[in-house]
């Protein structure tokens, strides 16, 4: 079942080309990944499947429909940590927390089955120990575990990861490959930016390259060997990691 399909979808800030006449389509249970230099669109992508960000033209459809006619907490969409406010105050638990409200009414109380897949979540995401500690207090990585969590508690049908491996350890981004390659194999649809090239083939069932435009886009040990990926890692190299 297709979960995501673009078609010629081109997307502007003012007069500023985000996307171009862009295809993508994504099925359940598939992990891809996107990769390319700074200002090629890849977080305008997410935003777009997201449904903040409305294109200028072209088909978009998550599950048939248009983002923003789901049902809430269908998406879940993790954003860059640096992206983040951290002034609200919140405690990890409660960020996490926050994933289960798009599901629960207004003056809904928090029944056992929403706390459980809290628990579930912050377990999965090695945070339970860091349950009361405030947002603000944790490293980069373990904001990043948290923002994921939250994603996690939510259920959603289909999630969408900005660089979520930006600022972890090596322990920390293996546990997070493993989290997201097991949701997977549970049918969940996963779109990621990455700036990791060298791991693709762990993480991903497919490979895109995107500048603005796709310039591959394919089974990844494929793409990895293709020019456009070559022309990427030589930017990445020279000028630090593509984003």
């Amino acid at each position: 079942m297709t979960a995501v399909r673009l078609r010629e979808i081109t997307v502007r800030y003012e007069r500023i080309l985000a996307l171009e006449r862009m295809d993508l389509t994504l099925d359940r249970g598939q992990a891809l990944g996107i990769v390319g230099p700074n200002g090629s669109g890849k977080s305008t992508l997410l935003k777009t499947i997201a449904g903040l960000v409305t294109p200028e033209s072209g088909i978009l459809e998550v599950f048939g429909v248009l983002p923003n006619a789901l049902e809430p907490g269908t998406i879940a969409y993790v954003p860059q940590v640096e992206a983040v406010d951290w002034s609200f105050p919140a405690d990890v638990y409660d960020v996490v927390a926050m994933g289960r409200f798009p599901r629960m009414g207004l003056l809904a109380r928090f029944p056992k089955r929403d706390r459980a897949a809290v628990d579930r979540a912050l377990d999965a995401l090695r945070l339970g120990d860091l349950r009361h500690r405030h947002i603000s207090q944790l490293s980069g990585g373990q904001q990043q575990r948290a923002f994921v969590a939250r994603a996690i508690a939510q259920d959603p049908r289909l999630l969408l990861l900005d660089e979520p491996t930006t600022g972890v350890d090596a322990a920390t981004e293996e546990a997070l490959r493993e989290l997201v390659r097991g949701l997977v194999a549970q049918g969940l649809p996963v779109l990621m930016t990455t700036h990791d090239l060298d791991r693709a083939v762990d993480w991903f069932d497919r490979l895109m390259v995107l500048d603005r435009r796709v310039l591959a886009i394919g089974d990844p040990g494929e793409v990895l060997a293709s020019g456009a990926y070559a022309a990427i890692r030589e930017h990445a190299h020279t000028h630090g990691h593509a984003r």
